[in-house]
């Protein structure tokens, strides 16, 4: 009977010791999906219910990713176009909003430019993920309506290694609060920055370059097809609802197993999970 008891208290111990790495604090809303782009059957179709295909520029090559395919991106002219959306850009104001993607850079130094991830909005309002010298950066701004002249947080990374990064705005308002602005890197949060809600930007939204204007930490990102990413780029997701530990917790998973190799049947079905919602 001790024994018994010894080993069902065991159990119970040990669950609450995992589950809350995967479940604590998930504030993932598959009500608010602006975009899903999984690229695992090399098109940039957008597998949500939101039906917001994009438009392949150059001749992005699909390859293995983490789990079934990514696109890797050449670095000169290949991208995609993603069209205007309610959920994303052309609505608002915006008061939650997550963006994540799993990248692989070739170089993160190369000839010292930015190379973009994703970007939406222009030089008045929007938001970036890019790489640069080294270190991946997340940028949000609106410097009319309230005057947010914008955070821009950033990690160093490396070469040739698989990253998750995050953006998120937190239960923002028509002020600049702190905390409201967020970056988070392979399922942590690594910054927390002054912030507030995104109003309508209509310049066009774009994967793997800027496709209409952005604002970098320096002030550049002004033009049209510029900045273009080298190398992999696996599941883009867009959000109108605000991320929290747990929900990048499962969208990171697989980095922290084998975080320069293959990875686990669990990223797998995580994602085929994610593609069929």
């Amino acid at each position: 009977m001790i024994q018994r008891t010894i080993c069902k208290w065991s159990i119970v111990l040990l669950l609450s010791a995992v589950l809350p790495i995967i479940s604590a604090d998930a504030q993932r809303d598959e009500a608010t999906v602006a975009g899903n782009w999984t690229f695992n059957d090399g098109s940039a179709k957008d597998s949500s219910k939101k039906g917001l295909n994009g438009n392949i520029v150059g001749d992005p090559k699909a390859v293995d990713g983490i789990a079934g395919k990514a696109l890797q991106f050449d670095g000169e002219d290949d991208g995609i176009k993603i069209p205007d959306s309610a959920d994303i850009n052309s609505a608002g104001p915006y008061t939650d909003r997550t963006i994540a993607a799993l990248f692989n850079c070739d170089d993160v130094g190369i000839d010292s430019r930015k190379q973009v991830i994703f970007e939406e909005g222009g030089r008045t309002r929007g938001l970036v993920i890019y790489v640069y010298d080294g270190e991946v950066y997340v940028g949000g701004w609106n410097r009319a309506e309230y005057n947010w002249n914008g955070e821009w947080p950033s990690a160093e990374v490396k070469s040739k290694r698989w990253y998750h990064v995050g953006l998120v705005i937190r239960n923002a308002s028509g002020k600049v609060e702190k905390d409201k602005f967020e970056m988070w890197l392979d399922g942590k949060r690594i910054a927390q920055e002054k912030g507030g809600q995104l109003h309508a930007h209509g310049d066009d939204i774009g994967i793997g370059f800027t496709n209409q204007n952005a604002v970098y930490h320096d002030e550049g990102g002004s033009g049209t097809n510029i900045d273009w990413f080298a190398g992999l780029i696996d599941e883009v997701v867009v959000y109108g609802s605000a991320f929290d530990e747990g929900d990048f917790a499962k969208l990171a998973q697989g980095l922290s197993v084998e975080p320069q190799g293959k990875f686990t049947t669990t990223w797998a079905s995580l994602k085929a999970q994610r593609t069929q919602k």
